[in-house]
């Protein structure tokens, strides 16, 4: 029998606005959806029950949109309602996959908009409706695509030439931080533009053993989850980002053409590489080194990415976890395979790392963990795991 967990939450979060007390993004959807999907429905509408009192009404709208004239409102907070009519009418009158190919490159560029949450919202969404196609679901893609048109906020142009690192981690390192971290997200994002080595340092994307854009996207994840176990104390939930944008695109991929999959991953690195530009501290946190994240069973390759056999499901479902096994793929290959017990303390462990974010009660850790737990699920590294756990601690600090 189908769960409809979902739909009832994004039923009862159809008439809130997509921010709260300013700047604030309603994460209802999104930490619904990571919820459900990682065995913890039964939580969400207690979750729910505390987190929409502290929710807006819809905004109201000040003119029609017309579908020609799109250009002139995009990235005017003060046209929300507006957008949210418009996107509401748009799914309405086409296949929900047919508006998500004509507006992701119109949007894509403006990938920082939210602090990256309008492409984290729209990655939620997408996820849900690959699973399944509703109303509900074609709805919340809407007020996805609505919000990240409305905070539409592009970046400081790309670089062109390829990357001196070899992989994500190694080219994260290199970012240089924005010289003044005083204030908030547009305020460092603005900054990026007017630093000389901004271009050749973070503007192309790096090196990965795989040119498939699936595999490019999951090291970059991999990358940045595995980051913030030792610099996500200087903002662990501003940190975040760096790693739950890319999780995005790539949860939106399977429903793009192949045409398009070249410019998803360049954005994805750049907005990465511009939340870590802006947010990461100047030294990573001496508590880290305490944490040991190595596999256990001694695999590892260049980039620092271990993988793990396949397990069978059923100790998936004993550990109380929707996580997919970790599966061989050429852009992570394996010194040699895992026994089975350390697959099946993998399993559990990638399960109780989502129960403590989910246990937490916060979006972001739980966002975070949502984004390390199915990274973990192709890549296999347990490090993955040990951040994501260090992260709720951090966040739970705050």
């Amino acid at each position: 029998m189908t769960d409809h967990t979902l739909d009832e939450a994004l039923h009862r979060l159809r008439d809130t606005g997509p921010e709260r007390d300013g700047w604030l993004s309603n994460h209802g959807p999104m930490a619904a959806e990571a919820l459900i999907r990682h065995g913890h429905g039964e939580s969400v509408h207690r979750w729910l029950d505390d987190y929409r009192p502290r929710l807006e009404q819809v905004p109201r709208g000040i003119a029609a949109i017309r579908p020609q004239e799109w250009r002139d409102p995009l990235g005017d907070p003060v046209r929300t309602g507006d957008w949210l009519t418009f996107f509401a009418r748009e799914t309405t009158l086409a296949p929900w996959r047919d508006i998500l190919v004509t507006w992701w490159p119109r949007l894509l560029p403006g990938i920082a908009a939210g602090a990256t949450h309008g492409v984290i919202r729209v990655g939620h969404a997408v996820r849900a409706l690959l699973e399944e196609e509703t109303p509900e679901r074609v709805g919340e893609l809407g007020r996805g695509l609505a919000y990240w048109a409305a905070r539409w906020q592009p970046l400081a142009p790309a670089g062109k030439g390829p990357y001196r690192a070899s992989d994500p981690r190694t080219a994260l390192d290199a970012v240089p931080r924005v010289p003044d971290q005083r204030f908030g997200v547009r305020n460092r994002l603005s900054q990026l533009a007017t630093m000389p080595d901004w271009a050749e340092t973070a503007g192309a994307v790096p090196a990965v053993t795989s040119p498939a854009a699936s595999d490019r996207l999951r090291a970059i994840v991999a990358a940045a989850v595995r980051r913030h176990l030792h610099f996500g104390y200087g903002s662990p939930i501003m940190l975040v980002h760096a790693a739950t944008a890319p999780a995005a695109v790539a949860r939106v991929l399977p429903a793009l053409p192949p045409s398009m999959a070249g410019a998803s991953v360049a954005a994805a690195w750049a907005a990465t590489a511009a939340i870590t530009a802006a947010y990461s501290p100047a030294e990573p946190d001496p508590r880290a080194a305490a944490i040991r994240s190595a596999p256990s069973d001694g695999t590892s390759t260049s980039s620092g990415i271990a993988t793990a056999s396949p397990e069978p499901a059923a100790l998936l479902e004993r550990s109380g976890s929707s996580a997919r096994p970790p599966a061989r793929s050429s852009a992570w290959p394996s010194a040699r395979p895992p026994t089975r017990s350390s697959a099946r303390s993998s399993a559990r462990s990638a399960a109780d790392a989502f129960a403590r974010a989910a246990g937490s009660g916060d979006a972001h850790a739980i966002k975070f963990a949502d984004a390390a737990v199915e990274t973990w699920s192709v890549a296999g590294d347990p490090g993955l795991l040990a951040a994501a756990e260090r992260a709720t601690e951090l966040i739970m600090e705050q």
